[in-house]
């Protein structure tokens, strides 16, 4: 652990895909989700959500794996974006600094790390403003999208990334634990909500997925009618159901590359001090579905490869806890 400040993290604020596909991306993200375009050129989309009022909250890019290009932080000032800079490279990975111009389209001065997780990470404070849409509802479609509200990570060592996420300062609200507390997930935040970020156990670093909220249960399943109404039911892998964990409304996605996406909504407030992480037993068949529905193997097993800040793929490590092994019940796996 380093012993500077760590910068004053705001929210999750956007994630870059690459897919193999950008036409294909688009009728997926944009026609099917509601995703509103607030920029692209030949190689890539720029996109929010309808309550969201900066430049974009998922960024597409063409590429030839498809693949997490980096997840984004904002931070709280300008000062920020330093702190971070200083911050990471004390922990001694990768650095780099992008002056506004370099990076992102939208986005201000930034630094870029690899954190010791082994993902690729930004943090920026400046981000160009967009059109207030939460009252367009001419232009509300699809999923009707409102923002994104978090990055789930699959990383072989929960501990390790719930001790560097306290680090920056993140908040707990619930965890997975094993007989002798043992960590096989945790959920942590920033903004006053349930998380920022996730940690599901896997081989890692891998994105397991980005979770994406609506305003209401009903257009969760508008959703899944949605993709069954055109006959591309085959890109719902899990729900709709509630989650135990977060007592979210869901339903799990893949799109034409086969990233993952939650949609999901009514989860709950978090921003009390004395507020108290909520844990959850790995033998209780409803923390990853509270109706006790079976969660599907490819829901565990499978996740999106991560690059580097030079677009290599980061290589991938074994789990040390494997949830999907130790217990039956929900999952039906054990």
């Amino acid at each position: 652990m380093t012993e500077t400040a760590a910068p004053d993290v705001v929210r999750s604020a956007y994630a870059q895909l690459a897919v193999t596909d950008l036409a294909k991306a688009r009728w997926f993200w944009v026609d099917m989700l509601g995703f509103h375009v607030q920029y692209e050129d030949a190689d890539s989309l720029y996109l929010r959500g309808t309550d969201e009022l900066t430049h974009h909250s998922l960024v597409l890019r063409k590429g030839e794996l498809a693949a997490l290009d980096h997840i984004s932080y904002r931070v709280r000032t300008p000062d920020d974006v330093d702190k971070a800079e200083k911050f990471f490279t004390e922990l001694g990975g990768p650095v780099k600094r992008l002056k506004k111009g370099e990076g992102t389209v939208g986005v201000g001065d930034a630094v870029r790390v690899v954190d010791p997780l082994g993902f690729p990470v930004e943090f920026f404070h400046e981000i160009e403003r967009g059109e207030r849409l939460i009252q367009r509802y001419d232009l509300h479609r699809g999923a009707q999208i409102a923002r994104l509200d978090h990055f789930n990570i699959c990383t072989p060592d929960i501990p390790a990334a719930y001790a560097h996420y306290r680090s920056l300062g993140f908040g707990c609200s619930e965890t997975i634990e094993g007989d002798e507390h043992e960590l096989y997930a945790a959920w942590m935040y920033r903004k006053q909500t349930v998380h920022d970020v996730a940690f599901t156990g896997g081989a890692g670093p891998r994105l397991h997925h980005l979770g994406v909220a609506t305003h209401e249960s009903h257009q969760v399943l508008r959703t899944a009618d949605i993709f069954g109404a055109l006959h591309e039911e085959k890109h719902i892998e899990r729900g709709p159901g509630r989650h135990g964990v977060s007592n979210a409304f869901y339903v799990y996605l893949r799109d034409p590359d086969g990233h993952r996406v939650e949609i999901y909504t009514s989860d709950y407030y978090t921003g009390d001090p004395d507020h108290e992480t909520y844990r959850w037993s790995v033998h209780d068949d409803r923390r990853r579905d509270f109706w006790g529905n079976a969660v599907i193997e490819s829901w565990y097993k499978e996740a999106t490869p991560v690059l580097d800040l030079d677009g290599r793929q980061q290589p991938v490590s074994s789990s040390l806890l494997d949830e999907s092994a130790v217990q039956v019940g929900a999952d039906g796996l054990g």
